[in-house]
C-alpha cells in the first residue's frame, strides 16, 4: 500500500493504481464486451466493424438498469434516424443547400426536443439526430447505397447492444432481488436523513446550503427509481409508483416546514411517506396504486439548444462548400455527433472542454495503434488482445468523476479512428485525414458551444426563476390544476439543476436564487393547496368567495393580497385542521412578495 501511496495511488492516480473491485470489474466487463462486437463484426466482414465497440461503450454505464433503459433509447433512435438519413438522401440527392438546411433543422428539433424529457428519453433524440446525420453524409458518395448503410448502421448498434447485454448479465447473477433491496434500503436512507434535518429545521431555519443538499438527495433517489424497477423486471409491481410517491411526500414535507406549517402535519406528511415504503416493502396483491410524475423545463431552453445546434451544423456544412474538403461530409457528422452526446449537458461549453482532452488523448494512442501495433497483428484476436489495456484504463477513467468527460471520448472514438478491417491495413493517410476530421469537429462544436448563444449560469437562473413565478401566478386561475406533489417534484428538480449549473457563481448569490425559488415553490403549493379547499373542501360558500377574490388579486398585485387575508379568516374556522392549514397556506403567500424572490437578479 505505501508502494501505491507513493506513485499517487490514493491521490490523483488512485483510480488507476488503486480501483476498487466494482471499478475494475466494470472495466474489465465492458472492455470485453468491446473487443467481443468487434470481433463478431469482423467475423461477420461488416464495412465499418468499429461501430459495434462504440455502441458498447455507449450503452455501458454501471447500473444495469441504466444500460437497459439507454440501449433501449438508443435502438429507438437509431431506427427515427437510419429513416430521416434515407429520406434525406432520397429527397434531395442533387440539392446540397436543401440538404443541409433540412439535416440542420433536423438536428436542431431533436436536440430541442431532448431539452424537455427526463432520463434516457431525451438520449433517443439525440441519438436519432447523430444516426441521420452519419447516415445522409456516408450516403453522399454513394446514394443509390443509402439504405444499405443504414441497415449496416443498425446491425452495428444491435451487435453492441447485444454483446453489452449478454456480458453484463452474465456478470450480475441475482439482479433481481439486490435491485429490489438496493431501492429499499435508499428510500429509507432518504426518509430518515429528511426526518432528522426536517426536525432541526422546527427550531431554526435552514441553512440553503442544507435544504438544496436534501433536495438533491431526493431528487437523485427520484432519478434512480426508473433503473432500479427496470432491474427487478416484471415483479416489480407497483414498486415505481409508491417509490415516487414516498419521494413527493418528503418534497411537501420539506415545502411545509418552509410554509411555516405545525409540526404535528409535517409528521403525518412523512409518515404517509412511510406507508407508501412499507407496501413497496411487502407488496400486496392487486395493488392498483398509480402516481405520475413529468418533469417541464423552460421552452426558452429548448428553442437555445436547438438553434445553437442547427446554427452550428449549417456554419459546418459552410465551411466544408468554401474549402471543398475532400474529409468534409466526415468532419460534417462528427460535428453532429458531438452536439448529440454534449448538447444537453447542464453546461455543454465545460463539458465539451474535458471532451476535447479526452479527444486528443485517444489520437494519440489511436495513432500509435496505427503506426505500431496493427502492422504487426497477423489477425483479429491479436489486435483484440492488444486493445484490451487502453480499453481497461478508459473503463476506469469513466467510474472516476472528474475524469467522465475525458474517458467518454476516449473510449468511444479510439476504435473508429484506429479503423480495424478485414479488407486491409488502415494507412496513415487515411488515418491522418479521420482523425483531422474528428478533432476538428470537436474543437468546433466546442467553440460553438462558447459563441452561439452561450450558457450563461446569471442569465439561467434569472430565466429559472422568471419561470417559476409565472407558473405559480398562473394556478391561481388555471383551469388545469396541477397536483401539489407534480409540482413540487417538477421545481425540486428544475432547483437541483440550477444549483449544480451555477456552481461557479459566488456562494452567496447562488443560494440567493435558490431561496427565491424554493420561495415560489412552496407558494405555488399553496395555490393548488387554497383551490383544491376551494373545490372540494368544506368550506363554506362565503369563505370559498373569499378564497377566490384573494388568489385573483395574489395574482395581479401582490401588495394588495395581505389585506384580504382577515376577511378570509373570519369566514373559516381556523381552531379546525382544515382551517388552521388554510391559515397557514394564506400566511405563507403573503408573508413575502413576489418582487422580493427577483430582487437577487
Amino acid at each position: 500500500m505505501r508502494r501505491v501511496e507513493a506513485c499517487g495511488g490514493e491521490g490523483r492516480w488512485g483510480w488507476l493504481f488503486a480501483p476498487s473491485w466494482a471499478d475494475l470489474g466494470f472495466a474489465l466487463r465492458t472492455a470485453c464486451a468491446a473487443i467481443l462486437s468487434l470481433l463478431i463484426a469482423m467475423a461477420m466482414e461488416l464495412g465499418s466493424p468499429q461501430w459495434a465497440p462504440l455502441t458498447v461503450w455507449t450503452v455501458a454505464t454501471a447500473s444495469r438498469g441504466e444500460s437497459f433503459s439507454k440501449a433501449r433509447w438508443r435502438l429507438a433512435g437509431t431506427v427515427a434516424g437510419c429513416c430521416v438519413g434515407v429520406a434525406l438522401i432520397a429527397t434531395f440527392p442533387q440539392e446540397a443547400g436543401l440538404f443541409f438546411l433540412c439535416l440542420a433543422l433536423w438536428a436542431g428539433l431533436c436536440c430541442g426536443l431532448a431539452t424537455f424529457l427526463d432520463g434516457y428519453r431525451s438520449y433517443g433524440f439525440l441519438v436519432a439526430s447523430f444516426t441521420a446525420a452519419i447516415v445522409a453524409t456516408d450516403g453522399i458518395a454513394a446514394p443509390d447505397d443509402a439504405f444499405f448503410i443504414a441497415m449496416a448502421r443498425g446491425t452495428y448498434i444491435a451487435l453492441g447492444i447485444l454483446c453489452e447485454s449478454v456480458l453484463a448479465m452474465l456478470c450480475s447473477p441475482g439482479l433481481r432481488e439486490r435491485a429490489g433491496a438496493a431501492l429499499l434500503a435508499r428510500l429509507r436512507g432518504v426518509s430518515a436523513t429528511a426526518g432528522r434535518m426536517l426536525a432541526g429545521w422546527q427550531a431554526a431555519a435552514p441553512a440553503p446550503a442544507a435544504e438544496s443538499g436534501l433536495l438533491a438527495e431526493i431528487m437523485a433517489a427520484s432519478g434512480r427509481v426508473e433503473f432500479d424497477v427496470l432491474e427487478m423486471g416484471p415483479g416489480a409491481g407497483r414498486a415505481a409508483d409508491h417509490a415516487r410517491a414516498a419521494l413527493a411526500e418528503l418534497l411537501a414535507a420539506v415545502a411545509r416546514v418552509r410554509a411555516g406549517a405545525r409540526w404535528h402535519t409535517v409528521r403525518e406528511t412523512l409518515e404517509a411517506g412511510a406507508r407508501h415504503i412499507d407496501a413497496l416493502a411487502a407488496p400486496r396483491a392487486g395493488d392498483r396504486f398509480r402516481f405520475r410524475t413529468r418533469s417541464v423545463r423552460q421552452a426558452t431552453q429548448g428553442a437555445r439548444n436547438g438553434a445553437r445546434v442547427a446554427v452550428g451544423v449549417l456554419g459546418a456544412a459552410l465551411a466544408w462548400h468554401v474549402t471543398a474538403w475532400p474529409s468534409g461530409s466526415g468532419f460534417i457528422a462528427y460535428v453532429v455527433l458531438v452536439y448529440g452526446l454534449l448538447a444537453t449537458r447542464d453546461v455543454p461549453a465545460l463539458a465539451s472542454a474535458g471532451f476535447a482532452r479526452g479527444a486528443m488523448g485517444c489520437a494519440v494512442v489511436a495513432a500509435g495503434y496505427v503506426l505500431l501495433v496493427i502492422p504487426m497483428a497477423t489477425a483479429p484476436e491479436v489486435l483484440a488482445a492488444c486493445l484490451l489495456v487502453p480499453m481497461v484504463i478508459g473503463g476506469l477513467a469513466a467510474r472516476t468523476p472528474r475524469l467522465v468527460n475525458q474517458a467518454f471520448s476516449f473510449n468511444m472514438f479510439l476504435p473508429v479512428l484506429i479503423g480495424p478491417s478485414n479488407g486491409g491495413r488502415y494507412d496513415e493517410s487515411a488515418f491522418l485525414n479521420g482523425t483531422m476530421a474528428f478533432l476538428a469537429a470537436v474543437f468546433f462544436a466546442g467553440a460553438m458551444f462558447r459563441l452561439v448563444l452561450p450558457f450563461r449560469p446569471d442569465e439561467h437562473l434569472r430565466r429559472t426563476i422568471a419561470w417559476a413565478e409565472r407558473r405559480a401566478v398562473g394556478l391561481a386561475t388555471a383551469r388545469r390544476l396541477p397536483s401539489a406533489h407534480d409540482w413540487l417534484m417538477t421545481n425540486a428538480d428544475s432547483m437541483v439543476r440550477a444549483v449544480r449549473t451555477g456552481r461557479d457563481l459566488p456562494q452567496a448569490r447562488l443560494f440567493a436564487y435558490f431561496a427565491a425559488h424554493m420561495e415560489m415553490t412552496v407558494q405555488g403549493m399553496c395555490v393548488i393547496e387554497l383551490r383544491e379547499a376551494m373545490a372540494g373542501g368544506p368550506l363554506a360558500a362565503g369563505g370559498a368567495r373569499r378564497l377566490a377574490v384573494f388568489l385573483r388579486a395574489w395574482a395581479r398585485d401582490p401588495a394588495r393580497a395581505p389585506a384580504l387575508v382577515p376577511g378570509v379568516l373570519r369566514r373559516v374556522d381556523t381552531q379546525s385542521a382544515t382551517g388552521g392549514e388554510l391559515a397557514i397556506a394564506l400566511q405563507a403567500m403573503t408573508r413575502r412578495g413576489r418582487a422580493d424572490g427577483m430582487a437577487v437578479a
